[in-house]
Formats: C-alpha cells, structure tokens, sequence
C-alpha cells in the first residue's frame, strides 16, 4: 500500500472544514520554512542555463559537507523513480518498516523485493536500501556500518530524507571518506528540512559514473529555474540552518513532553517528526482530527502514529488543548 502523509484534503472531507482551519502535522515537514524572498523574473521565464545549475550543485555539496557528485532532481521521489533502471532488475532487499515507495517503485520495474527487518539481513542483495534516519521510527545507522554494508551488496541505496536536521546521521561529511565507494548512492530532500516541499527538489550524491547515469534519466532541465534560484540561497545559509536545527530539537522535546503526558510512548523519530505508541493508532488520530488536526497512522501497526512539529504559537496552543483532553 502507498500510503502517504499529506493527504489533508481527505481529512478535510471526512471530518469538515477548510484546508485552512487544518493544522497538518501528517508529514515531516518543517512548518516553518526558509524564507524566499523575491525571485528574479528570469527564474520564471528562462530556461534553467547550465552555469545556473553548477552553482546549485555546488551549494548541496557545501551543505552537506561533501567531494562526491551531487545530481539535482525533482525531489527524492525522481530519484527513488529512477533507481531502479540503474541496473538490470534483480534482488532487492529493503530494510523495513520504512517509506513505501522504495519497495514499491522497485517491484514496478520487475525487481524481486523482500523487505527486511534486520539491517544483516541486507548483505548479499543486489540492490539493498536504508532509510537513514529511517521513516518512521528515526532508527539511525552510523556510517561505518554502512561503509561495511556497502561491501556486500551489488548496489546500496541511502536514502537521507531527514538527515538535514540531524546531520550527524549522514553518511556524507563526516570524514569517513573523501569520496563514497563507487557502488553508493545517497538521496537527500530539500523540502524537508527548508519546509519548501512544493519546490519539488533534491540531489543525489554519487560518484561520477552514476551520476551520469542519472544525468542521462534527469535531461537537461531536471529542476525549475525558480528551484535553482530558492535552493541556492538557503543551501549557502549556514546561519539559518543551525538556528533551525536549535529550534526543532527545542520543539521536539516539547512535543514528546505533550505525548508522554497523554500517556503515548516515545517510539523514536527525527527532529522534524515523532513517531508515538498509543493504546490506539486510529482512535488517536481521530481525537486529534476533532481539533482539526491531521497526523499520520501506518498500516503495518495498530497503535503508531506520527506526528510533524507545529509552527506557530497558536498551533501549539491547540495542539495542547487536543492532547490534553
């Protein structure tokens, strides 16, 4: 099932209301995004120029600390997309419960699938995936192991949605290695983390003979101009990023003291989503639905449901009162 967060509308439809009376935490994205400013008109109106896209490169491998190549493309979901065409279709081993579309845009393209609960149970695959931080559960893998891990399989996919909030997590920049093995590929979100998920961008990191690979899937225009132009400025903004990351782990501690004094369970998550166990999964998302707040449940389990973090002081405001009653 590919089931996924975001759906508001739905929630709208079912429980009443506008979009604008939601307070939609069923995603991982930040609520307070990186302000965008004025965009020139050229972003508009012209085709992305190569110099254009170079630059943007450039500032993805200064903000996430990395030699590798970085290939931009029109969100993770592109490159999850095109994954699977990278190589001939074989075993596929996907470390599991995780983001869905992994396994599934796989199987669309003739690879046989299992999805693992076991991080050794990924060696010996053609093709292995990890999510890391891993959605939902924010379960973390430390680079090393992932440095081993890509020793036994064909192809080892890590897929960095969350990593920007919490960058200690990623494999790239940490000094592990001035270039990732040439059997590597690491996906990383710009939405997530700068809260501009409609700007539809993101990178991967790769060494050179992939990442023609994806250049040759991707064309020559594989972002907007108008990407081009947000993603720049915020990639470059170091500033903004680490009062961001102070904000949200500050946030993420209030929101767990909220759940726990509902009676929840930390189950685990990342500094732009918590992942909670409650007596009842559905009955809780219902609660919090009567409130005009929307949260994620998971088909795999009864009791989990996750939740993003709000972001003005007014949703806090009622997402107290909801949890509180």
């Amino acid at each position: 099932m590919r089931d996924h967060g975001g759906n508001l509308g739905q929630a709208a439809a079912h429980y009443g209301g506008t979009l604008a009376d939601w307070i939609d935490l069923s995603t991982g994205i930040n609520t307070v995004p990186y302000p965008i400013g004025q965009i020139p008109a050229d972003a508009w109106q012209r085709l992305p120029e190569p110099a254009s896209l170079r630059q943007l490169e450039r500032a993805a491998q200064h903000a996430y600390g990395t030699a590798s190549e970085v290939v931009p493309v029109a969100g993770a979901q592109a490159a999850i997309q095109m994954i699977p065409r990278l190589r001939g279709a074989g075993m596929a081993a996907v470390l599991s419960p995780t983001y869905n579309e992994h396994a599934a845009a796989l199987r669309a393209c003739g690879w046989r699938v299992q999805e693992v609960g076991a991080f050794q149970a990924l060696e010996g695959s053609d093709l292995a995936v990890v999510v890391n931080p891993n959605n939902p559960d924010g379960r973390v893998y430390a680079p090393q192991q992932l440095m081993m891990l890509a020793q036994t399989v064909g192809l080892l996919i890590i897929d960095e949605s969350f990593a920007d909030a919490d960058p200690e997590t990623s494999l790239v920049g940490q000094g592990v290695t001035a270039h990732l093995p040439e059997n590597v590929v690491v996906l990383r979100s710009f939405g997530k983390f700068y809260g501009l998920a409609g700007v539809r961008l993101g990178f991967v990191v790769c060494q050179s003979e992939l990442a023609r690979k994806f250049r040759d899937m991707t064309g020559p225009w594989p972002v907007s101009g108008m990407a081009i132009e947000i993603a720049q400025r915020a990639l470059q903004d170091d500033t903004w990023a680490q009062t961001t990351r102070v904000r949200l782990g500050n946030d993420t501690r209030r929101l767990d003291a909220l759940a726990v004094t509902a009676g929840w369970k930390v189950v685990g998550g990342t500094s732009l989503f918590r992942t909670y166990a409650t007596d009842n999964g559905i009955m809780a998302q219902k609660m919090l639905a009567k409130h005009h707040i929307w949260s994620r449940i998971f088909p795999y389990s009864t009791n989990w449901i996750r939740m993003g973090l709000p972001g003005t002081a007014a949703d806090w405001a009622r997402l107290t009162i909801a949890m509180e009653n």
